[in-house]
């Protein structure tokens, strides 16, 4: 394996524990005693690592050595929420911002013969996208359940577009390490440029598909990986 490679393979693996733990890059720079664009370098596989701070940052995230080195792949598909008693497990959950119903439909099936079994929410416009993540309005009630780990979001919403949806994500020290999957109707899409600037991490082309699902998985590996039923086929295209 070549070295950039292996570089962004632990960071991948990296960012995977750090959200199965429910901690900030901040909180997980601070208990291993490393800078925080240290973190962020690492985790984009950016960033030569030693073994002093490999080491540092198993003891942070208390897991040994081998385990920070599994391939995301193979870890669990629970994470755990800083805000529960005790920081108890849960199945990640995934935000759906979708404001077509026959999207909306099309896309819990594309989940469910993915044989993904998360809970999925589903809001019909950004301005109800942001107060379902900053618990306000009618979503006020969530303020002590967990983040959502991954966001499927459409561009073109009413009341509050996508692009806007995104800036306020990506803003908010709550919220910023989320993954942000974006819904768009082409690859030339001329807004998806905006869309990366502002730190996107991948996209889907509508209608969302198996096949789309299984297209982006790659790009996403540390967070699908949390999302997997433990009992569904590998994730590819079918036949």
């Amino acid at each position: 394996m070549k070295p950039n490679n292996i570089k962004k393979q632990f960071g991948a693996t990296l960012k995977t524990w750090r959200m199965r733990q429910g901690i900030s890059q901040e909180k997980l720079a601070e208990l291993a005693n490393l800078h925080r664009t240290y973190i962020t370098d690492v985790e984009r596989g950016s960033r030569n690592i030693s073994i002093d701070s490999i080491e540092r940052l198993a003891r942070a995230l208390k897991i040994s050595l081998p385990t920070l080195f599994t391939d995301p792949a193979d870890l669990p598909m629970l994470v755990r929420d800083p805000r529960r008693p005790n920081g108890n497990a849960k199945l990640v959950d995934i935000l759906l911002v979708e404001d077509d119903p026959d999207d909306v439909a099309l896309t819990l099936q594309a989940f469910k013969k993915a044989g993904l079994t998360n809970h999925v929410h589903v809001v019909c416009d950004g301005a109800e996208a942001l107060d379902f993540l900053f618990c306000a309005g009618r979503h006020a009630s969530r303020k002590d359940e967990p983040y959502p780990q991954v966001i499927l979001l459409d561009l073109y919403l009413p009341k509050i577009n996508g692009i806007e949806v995104l800036r306020r994500i990506r803003s908010d020290p709550r919220t910023r390490a989320i993954s942000v999957v974006v819904l768009t109707v082409s690859e030339r899409d001329s807004d998806m440029k905006e869309c990366r600037r502002l730190g996107a991490d991948a996209y889907i082309v509508k209608p969302v598909s198996f096949d789309g699902l299984a297209k982006v998985t790659p790009q996403m590996s540390f967070v699908w990986a949390l999302l997997k039923s433990t009992e569904a086929a590998p994730m590819k295209p079918a036949p």
